[in-house]
């Protein structure tokens, strides 16, 4: 297997110049499994020849620290519970909103700060889209600094605490990682902290909302409950709330829109068909009142009609009887005037 790792020219505490041809380092398994102590003295390059990959006997590995090997402690069941419910509220938000690479697969980077050289393995990195070292597909460890860094506490012995509270802070905040994470997965979870880096290079505490809610201010829009990391509710759970409505479990709400957008549609469609029965019936009842209108106006105009007939009717009959009326008078007038010139 073939591994390309930066050199130490190819580092700056805050900026990288990437070589113009990476080195290639091939990674050998050795013959025999090295088993070093915990502080063991190595070279850097025999830390990345041998160390960098090897996994002992408890499945853990090692970081590098100025000149020594730090064995990377394993995580207990509670603390993989933790990290895997925060892997995964992590990755559906950049489902949603693909602004950077996640990276959590114990993927080293080398930090060149002002008093020593660390190689560290952060147990979850993020490599924003705009940062200027982007994280190469086929390359075995990061070449730049990684804008969030989040650490799952070991807390086996004193020492490991100190190491994440502590000298990683220290190392991440020299080196330029925007944001740190630290989640202690103890019931009481008193050195889960957030922190993010000021101007002067110094880390401070992300400090929560009204709500409860822990706001990354590297990757705009990504929050949780500090409560919900021990309650670690599901993603169908966290759809529903609205905290997590905006990027928990991207295809469930896809589907719940689409289902509402199908139920809109149906109730439309059916507000149409029922607009469009609606508008037939009125038609027809239009359509009969005006039937029935024009109807009462033919019947109108019969009547009309037959008044008006009436009436030349009626007026021609009483100008006969007046007519028959004066002929009568006239022939009563003519027979007195007659008897009374006769003899």
């Amino acid at each position: 297997m073939t591994m390309l790792h930066p050199t130490p020219q190819s580092y700056r505490p805050t900026t990288y110049q990437p070589p113009t041809t990476p080195p290639v380092v091939t990674v050998r398994p050795p013959s025999s499994p090295p088993a070093p102590a915990k502080r063991k003295r190595v070279s850097e390059a025999e830390y990345w020849e041998k160390y960098y990959d090897y996994v002992g006997p408890n499945d853990h590995q090692y970081e590098w620290n100025n000149g020594y090997l730090e064995e990377k402690p394993m995580p207990d069941k509670v603390s993989f519970w933790m990290y895997k419910w925060f892997f995964k509220l992590l990755d559906s938000f950049l489902e949603v909103w693909p602004q950077a690479d996640i990276i959590g697969l114990e993927m080293g980077f080398r930090l060149v700060l002002p008093h020593k050289t660390v190689i560290r393995k952060p147990d979850l990195g993020v490599v924003l889209n705009s940062n200027p070292v982007p994280l190469g597909r086929r390359h075995q460890s990061y070449h730049g600094i990684f804008d969030i860094c989040l650490e799952s506490l070991s807390y086996s012995s004193p020492s490991e605490i100190k190491r994440d509270t502590v000298t990683k802070k220290l190392e991440y905040a020299q080196a330029g990682v925007k944001e740190y994470y630290i989640l202690d997965a103890r019931d009481e979870g008193e050195e889960t902290a957030f922190y993010q880096l000021t101007p002067g290079g110094v880390y401070v505490p992300i400090p929560p909302t009204s709500e409860g809610l822990i706001g990354s201010k590297v990757l705009p829009g990504f929050q949780f409950r500090w409560a919900d990391l021990q309650r670690q509710p599901t993603l169908t759970e966290m759809s529903d709330d609205p905290a997590y409505q905006a990027f928990a479990l991207p295809a469930l709400q896809a589907e719940r829109r689409a289902r509402q957008a199908e139920r809109e549609a149906r109730l439309l469609a059916e507000a149409q068909v029922q607009a469009e029965r609606e508008a037939r019936r009125q038609e027809v009842e239009v359509r009969l009142l005006a039937e029935a209108l024009a109807h009462a106006e033919r019947e109108a105009r019969r009547q009309e009609a037959e008044a008006r007939q009436l009436a030349v009717a009626e007026a021609q009959a009483e100008r006969e009887a007046r007519m028959a009326l004066e002929r009568r008078v006239q022939q009563l007038l003519a027979e007195r005037a007659r008897q009374q010139s006769s003899p």
